[in-house]
């Protein structure tokens, strides 16, 4: 838990572990399993622990449920994958996603999010990403939007595939 003058902020955002990870990958929103799955063609496992290697960490909600991960590769390539607790607490959710991504420092953050996946692409206009073109992806040809974010904003003293 923060303090910040007296004030106790809790803290949902933790560094990824392969523990959060399994668990993430084993209780994904039917959504994020569909674009991991058909989208990618992964396992939802494999998706899990690929992005360990990267600045990956996972959220909570204050009822203490695990909400998520997400991570940011080296080239700047954002990503997120969640679980149905994201819906029980959505406002802190996405404060915290925020405030995940508003600490970043590279000078830009990108991806692509399947068209179908419709709570990540609010996420994403709520974190200020700027939604581009439809592309046709992976081996089910399904349609996904590009999106990106340039500047470093660091307004705050957070690979989706």
């Amino acid at each position: 838990m923060l303090v910040i003058d007296t004030i106790k902020v809790p803290n949902y955002i933790h560094p990824l572990t392969k523990e959060a990870a399994i668990y993430v990958a084993s209780h994904l929103r039917d959504d994020d399993y569909r674009e991991i799955t058909e989208g990618y063609g992964w396992h939802p496992l494999q998706a899990a622990m690929y992005p360990l290697e990267d600045d990956a960490v996972w959220f909570e909600v204050p009822n203490g449920k695990t909400a998520g991960m997400a991570g940011v590769a080296p080239d700047g390539q954002v990503w997120m994958l969640c679980t149905p607790a994201i819906h029980e607490y959505p406002l802190t959710f996405a404060r915290e996603s925020k405030r995940f991504i508003d600490r970043r420092k590279e000078p830009r953050l990108w991806n692509i999010v399947d068209k179908r996946n419709t709570a990540h692409i609010k996420i994403l206009k709520f974190l200020g990403f700027e939604l581009g073109k439809e592309i046709v992806y992976g081996p089910n040809k399904i349609t996904f939007i590009e999106f990106s974010r340039n500047g470093i904003t660091n307004s705050s003293s957070i690979r989706s595939g």
